[in-house]
This record gives structure tokens, C-alpha cells and sequence, in this order.
């Protein structure tokens, strides 16, 4: 992800120092979504979810489909050298990928929920059952 300044200058984080972190940032900055990303790749939301998280890496030919959709260099997403996302000409992101990136936050944090709504069921069955016996 990327952050703001209080003078809101674009300024890359550390997550920008992997692949996933890359990859989400070349996203983030073209505005596209996930879901619409991993259908012009046809992969499956989560596989591009767990490139972007780091926990899995695209085959090179995928690196190169992501690379060309996203207007960066397939060295720069396996580096960070080369050419990345152009942002605005002031180094601000566009509104759109704003708007993206609050989309995608929300997106998250109902995932996130859910989650934490199955784990706590989980839990809860194992208590009940850790009763029982």
C-alpha cells in the first residue's frame, strides 16, 4: 500500500518493497479492482489475493500479462527497478485510485469480518463440545 503525507504526497511504504506490495500499488494506481484484475488474467480473486499478500508469486508468463495491464515493467514488479505506475503529475494518486483503495479497504475489512465471524463459531463449537466430554 501506499500512504500520505500530511501534505498528501504520494510516498511509496514498505510494502511497496515486495512483489504483493508492488503489485497492489500498480493496482491501486491504474484503479483497477481485484476481481476485475484477476479476470482479465483469468486467475481465481484468491490467487491474486495471495500474490499480493505474499504469500504466493505468478508464473512469469502471469508476471507478464499483470505487467502489461498495469502499465509497469515485469522488472519493476520483481524489483522495484525499472519502470512502476505513473501517478499524477505531482506524484499524487489519481482520485480513481483513491476511490479503489477505499473500495478495496472495505472489501477487506468485510472479508475480515467474516472471518473473524467463522473463527469465533469455531471456537465456540470446540467449547462446547470440550464441555460435553
Amino acid at each position: 500500500m501506499n500512504t500520505f503525507t500530511r501534505m498528501d504526497k504520494f510516498v511509496p511504504d514498505a510494502s511497496d518493497d515486495t512483489l504483493g506490495g508492488r503489485l497492489s500499488s500498480a493496482r491501486d494506481a491504474v484503479g483497477v479492482s481485484l476481481a476485475d484484475l484477476a479476470n482479465q488474467l483469468g486467475v481465481r480473486h484468491e490467487t491474486l489475493q495471495a500474490w499480493e499478500a505474499d504469500r504466493a508469486e505468478p508464473r512469469p508468463s502471469r508476471l507478464v500479462n499483470l505487467a502489461g495491464i498495469l502499465g509497469v515493467s515485469p522488472m519493476w514488479l520483481m524489483t522495484g527497478q525499472g519502470d512502476g505506475p505513473v501517478h499524477g503529475g505531482n506524484g499524487e494518486l489519481s482520485i480513481e485510485a483513491m476511490q479503489t483503495q477505499l473500495l478495496r479497504m472495505r472489501e477487506l475489512h468485510t472479508e475480515s469480518g467474516r472471518l473473524l465471524s467463522s473463527l469465533q463459531r469455531q471456537v465456540d463449537e470446540m467449547q462446547r463440545s470440550t464441555r460435553r466430554d
